[in-house]
């Protein structure tokens, strides 16, 4: 008997436990700044690939077999295969880089194709659209080069495969002009994949259900003989919405869905749970099931989120409706019934609590990082703002940590800092470090960053002024220029701290440490932090470092770094 006892946990451990699958997902299913999602299916593997904007390395590349649980196993932008190329992702502007790719997989190899978007001054009127292609084998990577396609005017295409051989691209213009770069009406024109150039005629073929509103992000898509194109229109804010037409040839002409939208929550009120819905994907299941992808913005705070535009997913059933009435040879009219994607058919807007997909799914929804820097490579969550300069870190200087070196750079428009951070990926959260520093002249700070753009951003930083050491708070957030909120003379430093920023209700409260976490004391509480949703990208928490215009030596050494939520759904 006493033997027996002794087995059971032995007998425990390889004894299958029955797990009871959820019966519901909750969206995004995505959490963190993932907007613009494309998705594709090879097998009973799911990729989502997303807009990356001027973070880098750029495109990240998601991973799932139930389409509610995602992993993100790689970039198809990085430094093997960027840096020979003409992507200027160095010194682009906030809210320039990559924008909206799309993601298709062919007879054995991946293809994504996207728009690197580059102004050479501040302002959009004379921004460089490149449009090119990365390829895989393995959505892991390696991903090739780019392939830049030469005379493709517009941001957002897509590369359609039909099933008669012929490659297609798919692309935006400006309203009424097919040369000239911008949106309001799509185009298309085969691509030759060997050599990677547009051939034969162009063709505008769309300018949306409302006739040019911020017409972009196409995807074409092949079913029952039948073409069809789906836009993002009105505008990537509250109006937002996904249209869809249907043609007997590529080339169009195109038939507006009447019931075009169909996915928007501009008809919602402002309070609904999530805005902006729009720019989608469809994918269809080993089954014969579809389901759409979109981004959205969960309200937050008035409509806002500092998560940003995320991805949703929602079902899709197709039926028949009447397109519109043509006359016959006698001069009868006749109804031209076409198969249209009906999204969410039991509510028709994106849900937050939804039936599960498969039967054996769990989600896990709980949001938790640890990084100890024992790894030889960056974990694959961490984001540079632009690609960063040789000198920014290391995990070889000193085994188990991740040295930051200072750059004499800081928080400025179209600059490479020394900052490093992960996507915020709920409201309330908890973020810490454990720092060893030594600053040896005035100028000299670092610490911890929540940043969004190079002009929003707050840092929480040991910092050396006059001599002395200060633990400083200064902010952007909601302020026109950058605003101390808060110094302290640290006495007797030795060189350790831990630093740790938690959001609680609409208060970011600060906390430190310098016994090594045995108890922490606060060292301020500010009331705004939802000042990191302006714009296309959310917001980030990650460490940062600067000798503020000066050359330095110096650097900072982060132990360890630890995200978690604070509240689950």
């Amino acid at each position: 008997m006493k033997f027996f006892y002794l087995c059971i946990p032995f007998l425990l451990f390889f004894y299958p436990v029955q797990i009871h699958a959820q019966e519901t997902f909750l969206n995004p299913i995505i959490s963190g700044s993932f907007p613009d999602p494309s998705i594709c299916r090879v097998g009973d593997d799911f990729y989502i690939v997303n807009s990356s904007f001027e973070y880098f390395p750029g495109l990240p590349i998601h991973h799932s077999r139930d389409l509610v649980s995602w992993e993100l196993i790689g970039y198809a932008l990085n430094h093997k295969n960027i840096s020979k190329s003409l992507i200027n992702l160095h010194d682009v502007q906030q809210e320039g880089g990559i924008h909206a790719p799309s993601i298709r997989y062919n007879d054995g190899v991946f293809y994504i194709i996207t728009t690197n978007v580059y102004s050479p001054t501040d302002t959009s009127k004379d921004a460089i659209m490149l449009n090119f292609v990365v390829t895989s084998k393995d959505p892991k990577g390696p991903w090739s080069l780019p392939h830049i396609i030469e005379g493709a005017p517009g941001i957002d295409p897509d590369i359609f495969f039909d099933d008669n051989g012929k490659v297609w691209f798919v692309g935006t213009h400006a309203l009424g002009d097919k040369d000239k770069n911008g949106i309001g009406e799509i185009w298309t024109q085969e691509l030759d994949i060997k050599n990677w150039k547009l051939k034969g005629v162009r063709y505008s073929i769309w300018t949306g259900a409302c006739g040019g509103c911020c017409v972009e992000g196409p995807h074409m898509y092949k079913k029952n003989g039948k073409y069809y194109l789906m836009v993002a229109e009105g505008g990537t804010s509250l109006n937002h919405a996904v249209m869809i037409a249907v043609s007997s040839s590529p080339s169009g002409p195109f038939d507006s869905n009447p019931r075009n939208p169909i996915l928007t929550s501009r008809h919602l009120s402002n309070s609904n749970w999530v805005n902006s819905t729009g720019h989608a994907d469809l994918v269809e299941l080993r089954d014969g099931r579809w389901f759409m992808v979109s981004l959205g913005i969960r309200n937050e705070f008035n409509g806002k989120s500092n998560m940003g535009r995320e991805t949703f997913l929602m079902p899709v059933e197709w039926e028949e409706a009447t397109s519109r009435w043509v006359q016959n040879d006698i001069g009868d009219w006749e109804p031209l019934i076409h198969e249209w994607p009906v999204v969410a058919p039991l509510s028709g807007k994106v849900e937050r609590n939804n039936d599960m997909i498969f039967d054996s799914s769990i989600q896990n929804r709980k949001h938790y990082f640890y990084d100890d820097f024992d790894s030889k490579k960056l974990n694959v969550n961490w984001n540079f703002r632009r690609i960063p300069s040789n000198n920014t870190y290391s995990l070889n200087s000193k085994k188990g940590f991740l040295r930051l070196y200072l750059q004499s750079e800081s928080f400025s428009q179209r600059k490479r800092y020394s900052l490093i951070g992960i996507r915020q990926k709920e409201t309330f959260f908890e973020f810490s470090a454990k720092m060893n520093f030594s600053p040896n002249t005035n100028g000299e700070e670092a610490g911890l960053s929540l940043f969004q753009k190079d002009n929003n951003y707050l840092k929480y930083t040991v910092l050396k002024s006059g001599g002395d050491v200060f633990l400083s708070l200064s902010s952007t957030l909601g302020f026109e220029d950058v605003k101390v909120l808060n110094q302290q003379l640290i006495s007797d430093f030795d060189g350790q701290v831990v630093l740790k920023i938690s959001s609680v209700g609409s208060e970011y409260n600060f906390k430190y440490s310098m016994n090594n976490g045995k108890s922490f004391k606060v060292f301020f509480k500010t009331q705004n932090n939802i000042h990191l949703s302006q714009g296309y990208t959310g917001s980030y928490l990650g460490v940062y470092g600067s000798s503020n215009g000066k050359a330095s030596r110096s650097y900072a050494d982060f132990d360890w770094c630890k995200y978690s939520n604070i509240l689950e759904d």
